[in-house]
């Protein structure tokens, strides 16, 4: 079956399911533009369901190839039909984004207390209750908003650009303002930003400027041509449909087939005329009836979050279940309003499930992507903030990562009988024309031609290009047909060894041509072949440009910064060996380097295949399936990784890597592809992005451990005084308290956070021990002081009733906790750091209020000291609480001193399964065996 059949087999059901859901009056609330707005949701503008395909007017598709369309009003007539070239983002939705705050498993144990509050006719209660859920929500949405506003901002600058024929030339502007019938010029690198059909190759422009009439140009399937028995003519470009059917290898395309929204072109050039925009291009349809998942990934931290919840759930009906049996034996009632078996539940409900916890965290994350942000740091999706922090292996591009990007010509090799300037002049020759989008080696190769004034003169003497063919990342080598005078001349550049499978050369020639190439790279240098031939003649080696890209200056610094954060840093080059090999001794790297293909199509057993692979410091000679296979083989031993990429061949790797980087200047399809945007030149950016990471996840582990904490102290405490004492603590109080608890934690998303100096991992099991430890302290302390006030111990109680000294005594306990969670845990994390501002502000507002309240009575029942609360007692609680608060820290201080509970829950970097990886290593190669074959 050919693509073409396939993608009308895939629109046939599109139509067919959006029948299915369309059933029914669907013009109700529709308005002119094909939008409606549902009854039930008034805020939200939707595409009319009967609106899934937009038949475009056949007028619209004839348009001139070298004028295209005209700007002005034409243009605007059709975007108000076909919509903006984008497709539709849930996060304008603002209003459906806030309500989704109120879904979740803590969210739905706190709407249960909100309901038993009304059966209980505690309306007080029930309007705090309710109303705290709203007021954390507004403040995490607007706080996330801001933050989300600022990485937007900052996006728009990497945001999908095309290439456009409007008004008699051609133009960019972003890809959003295309409309259908625009004249799209696509090539190697970029991006299809929309359904478009193939008109003419851009070296022949079809001949004469006709228009265009794609109703004359068959069905536009994609080229499987040899397949189908059809000659739709030669290959005019390549593209990567990986993104929308998982095929592994490019398809090659003619004039008259259709490319896809979002696919990659990863070589020639042609001009194609726009024929669907997003929405209702093949992906947007997809992405409509759901046939694909949607972009919104789950991270590790919502399953972790997800967890932590059904765990204090499980622990809040655990407790409910013993106090109830304890309160049957003291003939307790079930729906008496001050003391019931419901009101026992209510309090357990509110002071055992951290409503502000999934708040809280999305907010700490949302505010790291802004900073990141800020240091030109785009994370395109908050999980790429987990999977930095994560990340112990780095493997990196060179040129422009771990070098200055400064590329400069030294004296080349010029090969017997050759004139240099002929061989500048063959090398001008096969270089890209397209002055917006030069190759660096293509631009480093026409600026040197300012040394060359001969070669300046033999350009100048009538040289015309009949086709060019760009660099491929396997072949390595760049073509073009030229012809001067009636003389037809085909001219090469590529690297070393690609110019020698060309032909056989004079034997002497190429071994001088070797020994340069190998001084060339172990001094360093890149060597560039060049050879040229005469139609009817053989090629001809014409000798060795030789380029000259040093590193960076803190790139050393750099790598041995990471080293000691607990990350390795590997370079990938498609460079020669020799040439990586001086360049790893310059950076500080070590001379581990190998020849990837040699490294992976060995015969070594799969186990000793993946040793190298981790103990190498570079490959060199790198294609791009041979990235894809270092990170496939590094991931099954467990690591973590990140890989850096700047073409659309590494957009398959970016997109296995746990963590891909685009860095600056990256093609359209690598940004697509990866989870974090760079927008600065060289390693550091990419460290330092590292370390924020690993800095927003110790803010969310602090405020977890933090909040469990809490939650197990007022278990404990409540539990025991319960079935000791027949006592509890009041549920309004209960319910400022954990709104007090939260609103002192708030700022940690704003803290000045230590970092870890090795990877980081979530480490369950330790969070969970340290939270117990510190919550039963707490418990401990708040019987304490309960225990000793009938025993006239203290002199408290003179002052008060017993509910306001516990309350006091808790919000200050429980405030101060989270600047001992904050603090560097383990003996790898790095040096302390005083808290934040905001961090200090929060705490000392929260121990104020809850001062004041006590203070002037406001929270009392009992009449005899609503009129005030002696400020001598409120001193004495606040040195009682600061030592619980010491003790505590001490404790945590000393069991993240034991070096087994800092290795509890961590990941096994380096898990070896000799017995898996030779089998799979086996099964890979014997499956190249069999394609080889069918090939």
């Amino acid at each position: 079956m050919s693509g073409g059949d396939e993608y009308d087999d895939l629109l046939r059901f599109a139509h067919a399911e959006a029948a299915k859901l369309n059933h029914g009056d669907d013009d109700l609330g529709k308005d002119k533009s094909g939008y409606y707005r549902p009854w039930f949701a008034p805020w939200v503008k939707l595409k009319g369901k009967n609106n899934m395909d937009l038949q475009v007017p056949a007028d619209w598709l004839r348009t001139e190839i070298y004028t295209g369309l005209s700007s002005g009003p034409e243009i605007e007539r059709r975007r108000a039909v076909a919509g903006y070239n984008e497709l539709e983002s849930p996060d304008k939705k603002q209003v459906l984004k806030f309500i989704s705050r109120f879904r979740g498993p803590v969210l739905y144990v706190m709407e249960l207390a909100v309901c038993l509050g009304a059966g209980q006719r505690n309306w007080i209660e029930f309007g705090v209750i309710i109303g705290l859920p709203f007021l954390k929500a507004m403040i995490t949405w607007y706080q996330e908003k801001r933050a989300n506003n600022v990485v937007a901002q900052l996006k728009s600058r990497i945001a999908m650009r095309a290439t456009v024929v409007r008004d008699g030339y051609e133009q960019e502007l972003e890809a959003r303002y295309l409309v259908p019938g625009d004249i799209l010029v696509l090539e190697g690198g970029s991006t299809i930003p929309a359904d478009a059909k193939i008109i003419a190759d851009y070296a022949d422009k079809c001949g004469s400027p006709v228009s265009m009439d794609l109703s004359e140009c068959g069905r536009g399937t994609s080229n499987f041509s040899t397949a189908c028995g059809i000659d739709k003519g030669p290959t005019v470009c390549t593209v990567d449909r990986s993104a929308i059917t998982g095929e592994s290898l490019a398809v090659d395309h003619s004039v008259g087939d259709t490319v896809y929204y979002t696919c990659g072109v990863q070589r020639g050039k042609v001009y194609a005329m726009v024929t669907a925009s997003a929405p209702y291009s093949f992906v947007g349809k997809t992405a409509r009836l759901q046939v694909v998942p949607s972009g919104n990934d789950v991270g590790h931290y919502q399953v972790v979050l997800n967890s932590i919840g059904t765990a204090l759930h499980g622990l809040v009906i655990a407790v409910i279940l013993i106090v109830w049996i304890g309160a049957f034996s003291r003939n307790v009632d079930i729906a008496i309003q001050d003391s019931s078996l419901l009101v026992y539940a209510l309090i357990f409900l509110i002071a055992g499930v951290p409503v502000g916890l999934p708040y809280i965290i999305i907010k700490t994350m949302a505010v790291g992507a802004a900073y990141l942000a800020k240091r030109k740091v785009i994370a395109q999706k908050l999980t790429a903030i987990e999977s930095l922090a994560g990340v112990d292996i780095l493997c990196s591009d060179k040129t422009g990562t771990l070098t200055a990007n400064r590329l400069s010509l030294d004296k080349p090799f010029v090969a017997p009988g050759v004139h240099p300037d002929w061989l500048m002049a063959v090398a001008i020759l096969a270089s890209s024309h397209n002055t917006r989008s030069l190759d660096p080696v293509d631009k480093v190769t026409i600026v040197g031609l300012k040394d060359y004034p001969g070669a300046q003169a033999v350009l100048r003497t009538g040289w015309h290009t009949r086709k060019f063919t760009p660099s491929d990342p396997v072949l390595k080598c760049v073509m073009a047909e030229v012809d001067k005078d009636g003389r037809n001349f085909t001219c090469a550049k590529g690297s070393p060894d690609a110019i020698l499978r060309l032909d056989s050369f004079d034997q002497d020639t190429v071994a001088a041509y070797l020994a340069k190439a190998d001084e060339f790279a172990q001094c360093g240098f890149s060597p560039l072949g060049v050879a040229c031939k005469e139609e009817g003649e053989p090629w001809k080696l014409l000798g060795m440009l030789c380029m000259v890209d040093p590193p960076r200056d803190d790139t050393a610094a750099t790598i041995r910064e990471a080293m000691n954060f607990g990350v390795s840093v590997k370079m990938l080059t498609s460079d020669a060996v020799a040439t990586a090999i001086q360049t790893c001794q310059q950076l500080g790297l070590g001379t581990h380097v190998y020849d990837s293909e040699r490294l992976i199509t060995s015969a070594m057993p799969g186990s000793e295949v993946r040793d190298f692979i981790e103990g190498a410091d570079g490959f060199a000679e790198v294609f791009p399936d041979h990235k894809y296979q270092v990170v496939e083989m590094l991931q099954e031993r467990s690591h973590l990784m990140a890989i850096t990429g700047s073409r659309v061949n590494d957009a398959p790797s970016l997109k296995k890597a746990d963590c891909g980087i685009a860095v600056k200047d990256a093609s359209d399809a690598t940004r697509m592809a990866a989870d974090v945007v760079v927008l600065e030149e060289g390693l550091s950016t990419m460290i330092t992005a590292i370390k924020v990471a690993r800095q927003i996840l110790h803010r969310m582990k602090a405020y977890i451990i933090y909040r469990i904490a809490l939650c197990i102290h007022l278990e404990a405490y409540l539990c025991t005084s319960m079935l000791i004492l027949n006592e509890t603590i009041r549920v309004d109080l209960i319910v400022f308290i954990a709104i007090l608890a939260d609103v002192a934690a708030v700022a940690i998303a704003y803290d000045n956070a230590p970092y870890d100096r090795r990877p980081v991992d979530w480490q369950l099991p330790k969070v969970w021990i340290l939270s117990t430890v510190m919550g039963l302290l707490l418990a401990a302390g708040t019987w304490v002081i309960r225990s000793t006030l009938p025993l006239n111990v203290s002199t408290i109680q003179e002052a008060g009733s017993v509910q306001e000294i516990l309350f006091l005594e808790v919000v200050l306990t429980e405030s101060w906790i989270i600047l001992i969670t904050r603090m560097a845990r383990s003996p790898n994390s790095g040096p302390f750091v005083w808290p934040s501002w905001q961090l200090i502000g929060a705490i000392l507002g929260v121990d104020v209020l809850a001062s004041i309240f006590v203070i002037f009575g406001w929270l009392s029942v009992d009449p005899a000291i609503q009129g005030g609360f002696d400020i001598v007692a409120v001193a004495k609680i606040w040195c009682y609480s600061f030592g619980v608060v010491v003790i505590i820290g001490l404790a945590y201080y000393f069991l993240n001193k034991v070096r087994w509970l800092d290795n509890v829950g961590r990941r096994n970097r380096s898990h070896r399964d000799p017995r898996v990886e030779d089998l799979r290593t086996e099964m890979q190669r014997l499956t190249s065996v069999h394609k080889r074959q069918f090939l």
